[in-house]
């Protein structure tokens, strides 16, 4: 019974009741608004290893940002492309676009810091090529940078719709972690960035080690134990595509979440000890999250020993331990169907579970990733639709 209840408590905490503390101490901090400040020089630093199928379409969008020309520098890094990747980068020299590359393929990370040595701008901007951003974006963005203890500042991540389980489900997951950052953003920091939109003062961009899986959050980290803010941006937004399967849906997951349990694992030297709430906040928003699969697993078996303990006359149960069983079972049936009817377009009362039980089944593939030390630094491409 107790280790019962202890799973269902932590489960409750993790998925509603973090959420709703967090949003309470909300209510209580106003950032006000920010002072009228001249913007500063950015640069755009898009990872774009073969990505000749969308690159074209991504530099066309970045010009069409409202965002002073003169003071946007943009830079593809393009190390290790065998693609066209490099060829059309070149075709928009012309109009300011620099390539920055290098022919042995070492890891996002490594075209990412060879990119940021040759950038000229003071907040630099990351993103990826498979993304897109309103003409706005950037305004809103950098605005928070005038606030000396800004660090760094983060958008919103959006899933163009499509009619079925994974594109729907993954929207609803950015709409609730959006309304978490927020709320984490106005009371403390916020203690998680979207990579794809993520702008960081170049000063305060962090030297990061070799092996490190998660740069984006290895970078929140460092700003945080640094002293400074993070700031979430909803009005500066970015829309993808969601992956073409969810087999490659759940690979994504188990490679962030394998770069979570490394930093977990590194909390002792890269937790900003020095801000306790922070630390509260990551614990509770991104830790607790890891532990989740076996919180499941234990309110299910726990849950069954009851049941079976009480039919057996070992021991006396309420009903509602039964009950109790019964929706967990359900919950699990629903999960199946939403997976199954993927691309049948199933009741939206299917997108929850199927999205929640695949989730964290591609945590506890992150987690064996991080026990065996099998997650390669490198990305792999992810098809979008």
């Amino acid at each position: 019974m107790i280790v019962f209840w202890i799973s269902l408590i932590f489960l409750v905490y993790v998925y509603l009741g973090y959420p709703l503390v967090i949003a309470f101490f909300a209510l209580f901090h106003s950032r006000g608004k920010l002072p009228n400040a001249e913007l500063p020089k950015i640069s755009l630093i898009i990872a774009a290893y073969n990505e000749e199928a969308v690159l074209r379409k991504k530099l066309e969008n970045a010009f069409e940002l409202n965002y002073p020309r003169e003071k946007m520098e943009i830079i593809v890094a393009a190390d290790g492309s065998t693609d066209d990747t490099c060829d059309i980068v070149r075709e928009f020299a012309p109009q300011g676009v620099k390539l920055s590359y290098s022919p042995e393929r070492r890891g996002k990370l490594a075209a990412m810091a060879h990119a940021v040595a040759g950038a000229a701008g003071d907040v630099l901007v990351f993103s990826d090529a498979n993304n897109s951003f309103l003409p706005c974006s950037f305004q809103y963005l950098l605005q928070p940078f005038a606030d000396e203890r800004v660090g760094a500042a983060t958008g919103a991540k959006h899933i163009r719709s499509e009619e079925d389980t994974l594109s729907a489900s993954e929207g609803l997951y950015w709409k609730y972690e959006s309304w978490i950052k927020e709320n984490e953003s106005r009371m403390n920091t916020c203690t998680a960035a979207v990579g794809e939109i993520l702008a960081v003062r170049k000063a305060l961009f962090p030297h990061i080690p070799k092996g490190v899986i998660n740069d984006d959050f290895f970078i929140v980290l460092s700003i945080i134990r640094a002293g400074y803010r993070i700031a979430y941006v909803p009005q500066a937004e970015s829309w993808e595509r969601v992956s073409q399967a969810q087999q490659d849906e759940v690979k994504r997951r188990a490679r962030i979440t394998a770069g979570r349990f490394q930093a977990l694992a590194n909390s002792w030297r890269w937790l900003p000890w020095n801000n306790p709430v922070a630390v509260w906040q990551i614990f509770s928003h991104k830790y607790f999250r890891l532990l989740i699969p076996f919180a499941m697993i234990l309110a299910l078996l726990s849950n069954l020993a009851l049941v079976l303990a009480a039919w057996f006359g070992a021991i006396e149960v309420g009903a509602w331990v039964k009950w109790m069983l019964a929706a967990q079972g359900a919950f699990y049936i629903l999960a199946a169907l939403g997976r199954w009817m993927e691309f049948g377009g199933p009741l939206k009362v299917l997108y929850l579970p199927a999205f929640l039980v695949s989730s964290n089944l591609a945590t506890l593939r992150g987690f064996f990733k991080h026990i065996h030390q099998n997650q390669e630094v490198s990305w792999e491409r992810v098809n979008r639709r």
